[in-house]
């Protein structure tokens, strides 16, 4: 990534997939009130049990 050179391709593997995994489940995002999906999923789903128990 960026240009760099890695040892191995198992590495390069290891680190572009733990890139993936922050850009798309961890990074915040500006249409979710810059929440990150797995943050707004949670508020998603604690407003849904608040709403039942009431």
């Amino acid at each position: 990534m960026h240009q760099r050179p890695f040892p191995t391709m198992r590495q390069a593997r290891l680190e572009v997939f733990q890139w993936l995994t922050y850009y798309n489940a961890r990074r915040r995002h500006s249409a979710l009130k810059y929440l990150s999906p797995v943050e707004f999923k949670r508020q998603q789903q604690r407003a849904r049990t608040l709403t039942r128990a009431a």
